[in-house]
């Protein structure tokens, strides 16, 4: 493989091992009754206890977000590319007819406030595709369209039209879909090899004013003020550039020796511990940036600050894989996981991308 397809599946991989870990330990709220079920430190995959979230299944298992990002990788390989159409056929057929509606049910013992909300208007009510998208404020768009962000790395427009495409399926909501582009547009910046430090939303600015990403700015050069009497240089889908603003933000804080959050886990408590996505994502921007060569301690902080670990696991595996790439990645982790199918995947999709 090429160091470019290196990092392309080592992000994916990444996603899924991030994903199961946090199976047995997910949504522990109160961090003293995560320490006492786990101990004071997960280093591995778990199995969920009796009466918890996942409930029956195994350690190294993936849940609902796996099962679906799998889907869409799925889509991917076999039509050589995103088909919207193909996708939403498999969700229908391989994901809604397994689902009731009620959240502990489904693929992983446990189905998402956006899906369910799709669920019902998809087959209660036999709404197309296009009016099912709910108001959940979530990360569940991120999580299965980092597989577009990866695979459309190299080309920023065709990425953040897929990304928006795919993830007005389930939300709707305009800020959290332009959190989602922005998470997808950071992921693949990192997938060509770009770090992820205080530069990099300059270089997502550039490409709002090149017009491939689709937000609105008014700004010049670095933030600088507007001309006089100029028009926006780029009115975008999205009202504020701001989501692509935050990974740098955040990165500085990561990598400024005056601030430091001490272990690296209690960013969750900073940050926030709730799963919507303005309290997950500047958690994983903070431990992709400061474990950018160590994908070990980035999923593993990223678990143990409890709360929404596993989409926080998920979404720094994805971040913290492509930089490390999927050499760098621990094979413990790899063998880890119960589908065996994974790996093969995650290579063949990586292979599909080609330099810019």
């Amino acid at each position: 493989m090429t160091p470019l397809q290196d990092r392309a599946a080592g992000a994916l991989m990444g996603a899924f091992i991030g994903e199961a870990l946090g199976v047995g330990p997910h949504w522990y709220y109160d961090l003293g009754a995560l320490r006492r079920d786990h101990g004071h430190w997960i280093s591995d995959y778990t199995t969920p206890l009796p009466g918890r979230y996942h409930q029956g299944l195994r350690a190294g298992d993936g849940a609902q977000p796996a099962f679906i990002l799998k889907l869409l990788l799925g889509s991917l390989v076999d039509c050589n590319g995103y088909d919207h159409t193909d996708f939403c056929h498999r969700l229908d057929q391989q994901l809604l007819l397994l689902l009731d509606g009620t959240p502990s049910n489904g693929p992983g013992g446990y189905t998402s406030q956006s899906i369910r909300d799709a669920w019902h208007q998809r087959v209660e009510q036999r709404l197309p595709w296009s009016d099912c998208g709910g108001h959940a404020d979530t990360t569940e768009a991120i999580e299965r369209t980092l597989a577009l962000a990866v695979r459309y790395a190299t080309q920023p427009a065709r990425l953040a039209h897929t990304v928006a495409a795919n993830g007005v399926i389930t939300q709707s909501d305009d800020s959290i879909l332009a959190m989602t582009v922005a998470y997808g547009a950071v992921l693949g910046q990192l997938v060509q090899g770009q770090p992820l430090n205080g530069e990099l939303s300059g270089k997502l600015m550039a490409l709002v004013a090149s017009g491939e990403l689709p937000y609105h700015a008014v700004t010049t050069q670095r933030l600088n003020p507007p001309a006089p009497g100029a028009e926006p240089s780029r009115a975008g889908n999205f009202a504020s550039p701001d989501a692509l603003l935050t990974p740098s933000c955040v990165a500085q804080a990561a990598l400024d020796p005056g601030v430091r959050i001490e272990p690296a886990w209690k960013v969750s408590l900073v940050y926030g511990m709730p799963c919507a996505s303005y309290h997950v994502l500047p958690a994983v921007y903070y431990l992709a940036a400061r474990f950018h060569d160590d994908f070990e301690s980035a999923v593993l902080h990223a678990i143990n600050g409890g709360g929404q670990n596993q989409a926080r696991a998920m979404l720094t595996g994805a971040l913290a894989g492509a930089q490390c790439g999927l050499s760098g990645i621990p094979e413990r982790f790899i063998t880890g996981l119960t589908d065996d199918n994974l790996l093969p995947l995650c290579r063949t999709l990586a292979l599909h991308i080609t330099p810019a």
